[in-house]
């Protein structure tokens, strides 16, 4: 199932998982006249378009039951998405990582000016990032410009991503020089 194209029925329907064939009826033809596109004031022939599948779906038994076990796995996958979210650690996490990346591919371009790039294999391997993790990091680092592509495929650092771990390391240096002076 893919999360990002279902479409919660009952939401559509506005009622409970647990409803009965008698109120999902009643339910439907309420916001079925409501959202009819004859109806000038409130008509929305998209919800109406919504609506009537809906029904469709959940008023069918069969159909319902299937539909309810996409419904579950749906709500696991909100539920999972919403505990992950609400991890602070996840996001520390991830900063983390970034700035790894970047200090690697940083010390690659320093050793190297010549061949600067580093392959997803290595990166993956230097990083202890498995791949399907390290295409989040990759991603984000290359739409901020602070990595690329290099004609060969190989990864680099930019002299954006350069100026960004420089800021970075200048920020920690501040920090330590500020609480070892407050510890003093």
């Amino acid at each position: 199932m893919d999360a990002s194209t279902f479409i919660d029925y009952y939401e559509s329907l506005e009622l409970s998982p647990n409803a009965d064939a008698e109120t999902i009826d009643r339910l439907f033809r309420y916001l079925a006249q409501r959202y009819h596109p004859d109806n000038r004031d409130t008509g929305d022939h998209i919800r109406y378009r919504e609506i009537v599948r809906a029904h469709e779906t959940l008023s069918d038994p069969g159909r319902r039951t299937q539909y309810d076990v996409q419904h579950k796995n749906y709500a696991d996958f909100q539920l999972k998405l919403t505990e992950e979210a609400s991890d602070p650690e996840n996001i520390e996490h991830d900063v983390e990582m970034q700035e790894k990346l970047l200090a690697i591919l940083y010390a690659k371009r320093r050793r190297n000016i010549d061949n600067p790039g580093i392959g997803n294999l290595d990166l993956e391997r230097l990083s202890g990032c498995p791949r399907e993790h390290l295409e989040f990091h990759l991603w984000y680092l290359k739409e901020k410009g602070w990595i690329g592509k290099l004609e060969n495929g190989l990864i680099a650092i930019t002299v954006d991503g350069i100026d960004h771990a420089n800021a970075e390391t200048e920020r920690e240096a501040t920090f330590k020089l500020l609480t070892d002076q407050i510890n003093s």
